[in-house]
């Protein structure tokens, strides 16, 4: 991931949602072994790359909470993630997971934490460390608590059920269309 520093360009931003938006939601995925790509994951993150949008997975990740996986593993599943993409050319600039679960059995992590979805605490956070241009910004998601925390953060929300992640991608960018700097 890149670090953040002020010679960075105020752009939109595209915060897509992990499990059922980047790769399969198969529950709890933990492991690379798990992990199955969307069709054409890497594709559409190129094009909201050189569209010139900042690209940030958020994603709820209650299987820390539960006990199914530590946060060491679940950080070391995101770099192995970005730099499969990143061999692919894709560039995910940044991410952020909500480890809690009310009903979690983990000490520490049995919360209803402010950065859960359907709050919108992991779009606020992403959009208080990048300089994000709130205009032309939006959501991918898969379920409804996704598209609740992009409307709470005050951008749209767009719900993809799966299939062609490329061709979704470009279909949004074309309901957006904000002109981004380059």
């Amino acid at each position: 991931m890149n670090a953040i520093g002020s010679t960075h360009p105020l752009k939109p931003a595209a915060f897509l949602d992990r499990d059922g938006v980047l790769n399969y939601d198969l529950g709890y995925m933990g492991a690379r072994e798990r992990i199955r790509w969307m069709p054409n994951a890497a594709k559409a993150i190129c094009r909201l790359n050189e569209a010139g949008y900042w690209v940030f997975l958020f994603t709820n990740q209650s299987g820390v909470a539960r006990g199914f996986f530590n946060e060491d593993e679940l950080r070391a599943l995101h770099d192995w993630m970005c730099a499969e993409l990143a061999g692919q050319g894709a560039i995910i600039d940044d991410i952020r997971y909500c480890p809690h679960h009310p009903n979690g059995s983990v000490a520490g992590y049995q919360e209803d934490h402010h950065w859960r979805k359907p709050s919108p605490g992991m779009i606020h956070d992403l959009m208080e460390h990048w300089p994000v241009q709130h205009q032309g910004s939006f959501v991918i998601g898969d379920r409804a608590t996704d598209i609740q925390a992009a409307e709470t953060a005050g951008i749209p929300g767009f719900l993809f059920g799966g299939g062609d992640l490329d061709a979704f991608v470009a279909d949004v960018i074309g309901k957006t269309s904000v002109r981004t700097n380059r």
